[in-house]
């Protein structure tokens, strides 16, 4: 391979688990910093996630990567081999991608230079080694499901048993009963069978200060779970010397990257008896059913513990007050502190209502009429006006020195290659040659800004009229059959948080809607309602995707990226 003089490198390193020694991370880069030297690169940094599968991108050190890949910290990436970047084919192809439109190459130990043809084939290979590793570590671990070991995580009222085996392999999957967590468990079920609501008991465990399952506070779905899906303390058989394995499997939201819970068939369930680990009696196991059995929610046939209730208008943006957890439905229509409700007032003790159409009546109304005032718009819009003709202005004055010095640069680097036809030797103007490169890439980049800078500015205090206007049709599309989801979305996409607060001097909540500033200027000047929609959701997946949303949205989209980092969400009390 020719050699790559003056390119800025970076190495990247991943362990998982075909490779559970941490002590790899270091052999990676050892490995990446000869292949660097090999090839003139001068490693500028290094990137790293440790114990994570390459199945995602949802690793802190690889979104690093891409994130100062963007913005032009490196030339090339180095990496051991292609499958420590990702062995999932979508992503391997996307990291791909932004890298050569970053102009940034790949380059790896065992691959060399990377192309198209490898992201192809290795991609491919890299899916069904993962493909293959699923399968045989499935099968090992329903071995250990059959043989009464714990096959994948630790139950609450349990701990793990170290042993070494003879020849100094670890023995994995024994457990143990952990007495006072045991204690807890049958404190649950006693309570529970006497008539006591999981949210009581769960309140009463956190007044006394009992930690939870993960070391936090007890809330009611901790305790009461879901009865088909097995989860729960009340619905775990392991307490009644029971193992299940196999009832759940987990799949990868692509979209997401978070796992979702599906019930597998019954036929492919392992149950094995274990009656060393028994801690409740069957007598107080059949109560809890019996006590289960009989619970419905009111007017159905559907159990509590399964019951789903449908999503709201405001759901998942609205926040206590007090504690900063969510508000959620507590009654049939009114919503209420999750934490005061689930955890009890030694979290929270916010027990106020809101009915969900006051709710819905009043952030509508203040969305309608009361955010994007028009006096503040006004003002808004003086200033940035402002400060991007001060922006431009200055820009101009500069431009004619920019671009006399970039013809100097352009003519001082021909010089220098002729010189090296010549038969002047490579290494002598190396680094001349390497900085007026350089420095020209920077001169062309600030012209660029510059044309940029002088685009005409669109804001217009009458914006304000414009989205009051679409505002209205807004709601009253969530009236409307077609195109209701698209509204609903939208509308949403406009609120950044509504916090519900208890008035000091009235039995009622104080209401501050907290606007999201990049979605109002989106929606004000004239942005199609679906593209609105589609930075609401993709706000929700990734904060980091929404200024992408607005690059096509006039000019408009410098402004939103600079209200994403600068700017403070627009406000208003109800």
């Amino acid at each position: 391979m020719v050699e790559q003089l003056g390119l800025r490198a970076v190495i990247y390193a991943r362990f998982s688990t075909d490779m559970q020694s941490d002590a790899s991370i270091d052999d990676q880069i050892r490995s990446c910093r000869d292949y660097a030297t090999r090839q003139g690169l001068t490693v500028v940094g290094t990137y790293s996630d440790r114990a994570v599968s390459g199945a995602s991108l949802m690793r802190s050190g690889i979104q690093k990567l891409l994130r100062d890949g963007r913005s032009g910290a490196f030339d090339v990436v180095i990496s051991e081999g292609l499958d420590r970047l990702s062995r999932n084919q979508a992503d391997i192809a996307q990291i791909f991608q932004s890298f050569l439109f970053a102009e940034i190459t790949i380059e790896t130990v065992s691959e060399g230079a990377i192309s198209e043809m490898h992201i192809g084939l290795k991609g491919t290979m890299n899916a069904l080694f993962l493909k293959d590793l699923a399968i045989k570590t499935r099968r090992g671990l329903k071995g250990r499901a059959l043989a009464g070991k714990s096959a994948g995580g630790l139950t609450y009222g349990y701990n793990v048993v170290h042993k070494i085996a003879a020849n100094g392999e670890p023995i994995r999957g024994d457990r143990t009963i952990n007495t006072e967590e045991a204690v807890v468990v049958k404190r649950i079920y006693s309570d529970y069978a006497k008539g006591i609501s999981p949210k009581m008991i769960a309140e009463a465990l956190n007044v006394e200060g009992v930690p939870g399952p993960q070391g936090g506070q007890w809330g009611a779905s901790t305790i009461h779970g879901n009865r088909e899906r097995g989860t729960g303390i009340l619905n775990n058989q392991l307490y009644i010397g029971r193992q299940f394995w196999n009832r759940l499997r987990y799949v990868k939201d692509p979209q997401t990257g978070k796992r979702v819970s599906r019930l597998n068939a019954e036929a492919d369930w392992v149950i094995t008896d274990v009656p060393d680990l028994q801690i409740i009696p069957h007598d107080l196991w059949e109560a809890v059913r019996q006590r289960q059995g009989a619970l419905k929610s009111k007017g159905t046939s559907v159990p509590v513990w399964d019951r789903r209730r449908p999503r709201t208008l405001f759901s998942g943006l609205m926040e206590c007050g007090y504690c900063g957890s969510g508000f959620s439905k507590i009654q049939k229509d009114s919503f209420g502190c999750s934490a005061a409700r689930n955890k009890g007032e030694a979290v929270c003790t916010n027990k106020r209502l809101i009915k969900q159409t006051e709710l819905e009546a009043r952030v509508l109304d203040a969305l309608a009429n009361n955010l994007m005032d028009p006096e503040a718009v006004k003002v808004f819009c003086e200033a940035y006006t402002a400060e991007r003709n001060w922006l431009a202005a200055t820009t101009t004055n500069n431009r004619a020195g920019i671009e006399k010095e970039l013809v100097t640069t352009k003519r001082d680097h021909a010089k220098l290659v002729d010189a090296i036809i010549a038969g002047v030797p490579a290494d002598q103007v190396k680094d001349k040659m390497i900085a007026l490169d350089d420095r020209r890439k920077d001169l062309e980049a600030q012209l660029a800004a510059a044309d940029n800078s002088l685009a005409p500015v669109r804001l217009h205090p009458k914006m304000s009229e414009t989205y009051r206007e679409r505002v209205a049709a807004l709601i009253r599309g969530l009236g409307e059959s077609e195109g209701m989801e698209e509204a609903r979305e939208a509308i949403r996409g406009l609120i950044e948080k509504i916090v519900l607060t208890p008035r000091a001097d009235a039995p009622s909540l104080t209401i501050d809607l907290y606007g999201a500033l990049a979605s109002l200027l989106m929606l004000a000047t004239g942005a199609p309602t679906h593209q609105v929609a589609r930075m609401a959701l993709g706000a929700q997946n990734a904060k980091s995707s929404a200024g992408a949303e607005f690059q096509d949205v006039d000019n408009i989209g410098e402004l939103v990226l600079v209200a994403g980092v600068g700017f403070e969400p627009t406000t208003f009390r109800l």
